[in-house]
């Protein structure tokens, strides 16, 4: 494919460095900045273009901006000169939609998202191998687009319109609030004098467990077993040590009782850790 890149991000480039590693072609990097446009191009041997120049011959545009930013460019492009064949945002959440500047000229529109985490464009690059990536369009273009997912070594899947804001709430959950909960174990860890490093293990063993046998499966702990006094010491020991974590510590016990169906058991012990705090 003859692909050209609209923001010279860390998810745009990422996307670039890995899309020509995969043998396609970056024929242009378009930014509002020059400066970055530029570095951008450099970075895979492409030209910068500004938005609103003429594009070279292509077959998918990817506009790689900021959610709130898709509609002003895409309205920017739609006044470019010349055809534009294909557009494609990479917004997990934001609509098809946010390109009508585009589809009422003519182009075919959808979305690319890759379900991964893109720190930096040569990271990010290198994370894609392996990643899932929502497909949001119509055909021809969703098969073009599913060829494209492959080629990146990803793996592809349709995505309906309407589902992107559920969609990209379990992503969002997925990705932070396991490290929400890590940010309290370490905490809690180091407190105790015990290096978190030691629960690696553990917590890789409970994160495979999760995606081998499911989430609710995979739950263990006093919780799950009903011990409620166990709980009642871990509340104690946190309101005495990290008074700061007791609302996170006892909301994750309230959530794990609610999943375990043993949340009327769960109510009392809670109910004292708030009066005793």
């Amino acid at each position: 494919m003859r692909i050209v890149i609209v923001g010279p991000g860390r998810a745009g480039l990422a996307l670039a460095i890995a899309s020509r590693g995969a043998g396609h072609q970056v024929v242009a990097v378009l930014g509002r900045d020059g400066d970055h446009a530029a570095s951008g191009a450099a970075n895979v041997g492409s030209t910068p273009l500004a938005v609103g120049e003429a594009l070279p011959g292509h077959d998918l545009v990817v506009i790689a901006v900021r959610d709130g930013d898709i509609a002003e460019v895409a309205a920017g492009l739609a006044g470019s000169p010349g055809p534009i064949t294909a557009a494609v945002h990479i917004s997990g959440l934001a609509s098809v939609a946010t390109l009508a500047p585009l589809a009422e000229r003519g182009t075919a529109t959808g979305s690319f998202h890759p379900l991964q985490t893109l720190p930096t464009p040569e990271a990010g690059a290198a994370r894609l191998a392996g990643s899932w990536v929502a497909i949001t369009a119509p055909q021809p273009l969703a098969g073009a687009l599913h060829q494209l997912a492959v080629s990146l070594g990803t793996h592809p899947f349709d995505l309906a319109d309407e589902a992107k804001p559920l969609y990209h709430a379990g992503a969002a959950a997925a990705a932070n609030f396991p490290l929400a909960s890590l940010t309290i174990a370490t905490d809690l860890f180091e407190t105790a004098g015990v290096p978190v490093e030691a629960a690696r293990p553990l917590v890789e063993a409970a994160v495979a467990n999760a995606f081998e046998m499911g989430p609710r499966a995979a739950l263990t702990g006093p919780v799950v077993r009903g011990d409620a006094a166990t709980v009642a010491a871990q509340l104690d020991a946190v309101a005495a040590s990290t008074p700061e974590w007791l609302d996170g510590f006892a909301a994750q016990v309230a959530l794990i009782a609610h999943i375990a169906g043993r949340g009327d058991e769960f109510a009392a012990v809670l109910a004292a850790e708030r009066r005793a705090s």
